[in-house]
């Protein structure tokens, strides 16, 4: 895979540019990718970081009240409550994104789940929290549209209506703004369904941070200095996903009062946030070179594009004939495949062994009528879990040691085990050609047992 990544000139803000052009290396336009470049930002003083951010926070408050005005007016509210549009959302406050299509696995309204907990975090007298919320559902999804419905009702509340907003026709626009202007990117999907996402990595460049499942980017690019992680990544059965909501739910509102909100608000003499700075100088240093386009296309380009422009012009050059040769083999693979298994697998040695001991193995194996130049027999082991599942496994190939006849081989190969703990072993069977970039895109493995 290549993990996605944005553009770093569209989404960062005016202002963040020019301090990035005050302070660091001008090839932070060009060369984004680098990460040496990025390292200078530790040059960056607290204060004029802090500032910069401030301004864009300030300026997403006033776009937030100019755009709930119109949204007012088109619904035909009464003129006292158009006019209090403009003291909903405070600029000073600790301020939380969350922007994005809205399917029902995306979990916008976990916040909501403990409405009176909610309220008495965005109420709090000395260290108050409001949400900016935005998105679109499916034209078909009708749960989507929903949810959408609900957080508007939700925030037209008394008690939150000043610390809550839903932004209509969620465009571009808005998402500049948002993700230029949060104090925090919130992502809660349901784990693993999150494909990658990127909204949370355009707020890198504006002094955001995130707080979010560990899933989609977030769960590569996750480290206690940069930001906040619901959960540890645990994996819940279709059937405990109110299990689920509940306890992530609950994670969320003790990460904020416990640990995001203190430090937001913990100021320094000359009242600044010295320890919130510092770690958004760890999250602009440590994901700003690989969450951009340019490390993306780099990776694209290097690992698939031209390696595929390479691999076209070997089966055409200087006829077709090693192409349909590669073909003649993958419909031979597709006839033969049904016969191959692994009849049995041997490994010699005591089951109890010690660190950086070595254990042969040997694999029996039952080809059909494919050849051995067909496939790849490998050796795969790693670790095994509480339910006695192989996790984590490295394959290693085998090599032939006897030719038993009418399509029978045997296979040896060697393990060496340089960590202690329980291990577990396997023997599979994968196609095997030349001009096949990766066996797995055929379909095709069997594995003993």
């Amino acid at each position: 895979h290549v993990t996605n990544g944005v553009h770093v000139q569209t989404w960062t803000s005016r202002e963040m540019s020019m301090l990035f052009d005050r302070y660091l290396d001008p090839a932070w336009r060009t060369n984004p990718s680098d990460p040496e470049i990025w390292q200078d930002v530790e040059r960056i003083p607290d204060g004029e970081l802090w500032r910069t951010h401030e301004r864009r926070r300030e300026r997403l408050v006033s776009f937030a009240r100019e755009r709930l005005r119109i949204q007012l007016i088109n619904r035909g509210f009464a003129q006292r409550e158009i006019a209090e549009a403009d003291e909903v959302l405070n600029p000073e406050a600790l301020t939380i994104g969350f922007a994005r299509r809205f399917a029902t696995y995306k979990r916008s309204t976990l916040i909501f789940r403990d409405i009176d907990r909610l309220i008495s975090i965005v109420n709090n007298p000395d260290r108050p929290v409001q949400f900016v919320f935005a998105g679109k559902a499916h034209p078909h999804d009708q749960p989507g549209k929903e949810l959408i419905k609900e957080i508007i009702e939700l925030a037209s509340r008394p008690e939150l209506r000043n610390s809550i907003v839903f932004l209509e026709n969620y465009d571009m626009t808005i998402a500049r703004y948002m993700v230029q202007g949060v104090d925090i990117w919130l992502n809660t999907p349901r784990r693993p369904k999150e494909a990658s996402g990127t909204s949370g990595m355009k707020v890198i460049y504006n002094g955001g941070l995130n707080a979010s499942i560990l899933d989609g980017w977030w769960a590569e690019g996750y480290t206690p200095n940069i930001g906040w992680a619901i959960g540890k990544g645990e994996f819940y059965p279709p059937e405990q996903e109110d299990l689920q909501d509940e306890i992530e739910s609950q994670a969320l509102y003790n990460m904020l009062e416990n640990d995001i909100m203190p430090l937001f608000y913990e100021r320094s003499r000359d009242d600044l946030p010295r320890e919130w700075i510092g770690m958004v100088k760890n999250s602009i240093i440590a994901m700003a070179a690989f969450f951009s386009t340019h490390r993306m296309l780099q990776e694209y380009t290097e690992q698939y594009y031209i390696p595929a422009h390479e691999r076209f012009t070997r089966l055409t050059t200087p006829d077709l004939s090693a192409g349909k040769a590669y073909a003649a083999w993958a419909e031979n693979i597709k006839a033969g495949w049904k016969d191959v298994k692994v009849v049995s697998v041997e490994a010699d040695g005591d089951h109890n062994l010690p660190v950086n001991s070595d254990l042969p193995v040997k694999a029996v194996v039952d080809l059909g009528k494919l050849t051995p130049e067909e496939v790849s027999v490998q050796l795969y082991s790693g670790s095994l879990n509480t339910m006695g599942e192989l996790i984590g496994g490295e394959a290693y190939e085998m090599h032939i040691c006897d030719r038993n006849g009418n399509g029978i081989f045997t296979y040896e190969g060697t393990l060496n085990f340089d960590t202690s703990g329980d291990r577990g072993i396997s023997v599979r069977i994968l196609p095997h050609h030349e001009h096949l970039p990766d066996p797995f895109l055929t379909g095709y493995i069997r594995w003993a047992g």
